[in-house]
């Protein structure tokens, strides 16, 4: 029963993470380089994270130089961000390319909330997904003879456990981005 307790919450924890990664490739008022973590560029026929082929530098809050390793994939990795969910149109000197994010308006500040919102409720589905999967495995343990009724059921209430404290983790996370969204 601790083992299928323990693997619960590791991949409760697991989840979490994977929400606080989808809140981080969504933009708020400054740029950074984890947005462009979900683009994939076609690279000799490969499709490849663009973190494995450039490097990522900040000079300003709306700006990102993005630096390919190899100067000829610069044309594949100029369309990968262009065709991305990013709204962003870079532009190539030959060598990198300058990416100038927009100002964010009120209305694309609520499109982003409206985002994160979605990706909060996907990220504690997955939990809720974990919570079921254990909550089978320990009525199969009392139903093959293995473990007793009470013993199910204590373990039923700390599984529940878990499943609030990451459920509230998520619920965290997307009021801090929130208000990171909402600040002017």
């Amino acid at each position: 029963m601790n083992d299928i307790l323990d693997e619960a919450d590791q991949k409760m924890g697991k989840s979490v993470d994977a929400t606080r990664e989808e809140f981080a490739a969504i933009r708020a008022g400054r740029a950074h380089p984890n947005m462009f973590s979900k683009i994939m560029v076609e690279y000799y026929g490969t499709p490849t994270p663009i973190q494995q082929l450039a490097s990522f530098t900040a000079p300003e809050a709306r700006t990102i130089i993005v630096a390919p390793f190899d100067v000829g994939a610069i044309g594949n990795v100029e369309r990968a961000i262009r065709d991305s969910d990013l709204g962003v149109n870079p532009s190539s000197d030959g060598r990198q390319l300058r990416c100038v994010f927009p100002e964010l308006t009120e209305e694309r500040r609520k499109e982003f909330i409206k985002l994160a919102k979605e990706k909060a409720e996907g990220g504690k589905v997955a939990v809720r997904q974990v919570r079921q999967k254990a909550k089978q495995n320990l009525e199969k343990l009392e139903k093959d003879g293995e473990v007793g009724k009470d013993d199910v059921t204590g373990a039923e209430k700390r599984l529940d456990g878990l499943t609030k404290k990451h459920t509230e983790s998520i619920d965290e996370l997307f009021k801090q981005k929130e208000a990171e969204l909402l600040e002017v």
